[in-house]
């Protein structure tokens, strides 16, 4: 299951990743925000988030106008590695290298169309189980 998570400055490209995960007949939980009303984005950081670290969900998408604050806000939960990525080069290698577990981006930062191709390499790319990205993780966890 995917937690979806957005404040307001990201809650257009939000529903448009929902279609698409929908489309795609991918399991979702979004766990808001609702609207295009000014909220505080730590909130839908930390319910992504704890989403993963409870088990309630494998992965996370999260989105904010430049996805910067949200992926900060997710990393400060332990066992979450949220990256950042606004192209399909840096979504594959932290999926491959850094077994990221939640992609953040800027909606202000990246259109709907790349925000998609994104997404899919994304969910697409497994952890390479490299034994030095391995040691690498396990360094960033202690």
């Amino acid at each position: 299951m995917i937690a979806v998570g957005s404040d307001h400055g990201g809650y257009e490209l939000k529903q448009e990743i929902i279609s698409y995960l929908k489309e795609k007949n991918l399991e979702y939980k979004d766990y808001g925000t609702d609207s295009k009303e000014s909220c505080d984005y730590p909130v839908y950081a930390k319910k992504v988030a704890n989403a993963i670290v409870n088990g309630e969900c494998d992965r996370g998408i999260l989105i904010c106008g430049t996805g910067i604050g949200i992926s900060i806000t997710a990393n400060k939960i332990k066992g979450i590695r949220a990256a950042l990525c606004h192209d399909t080069f840096s979504a594959q290698a932290t999926r491959e290298h850094n077994d990221a577990n939640i992609l953040a981006m800027g909606a202000r930062v990246v259109g709907p169309g790349l925000a998609l191709k994104i997404v899919d390499t994304f969910l697409n790319t497994e952890f390479s189980n490299d034994e030095r990205h391995i040691r690498r993780i396990e360094q960033i966890e202690d």
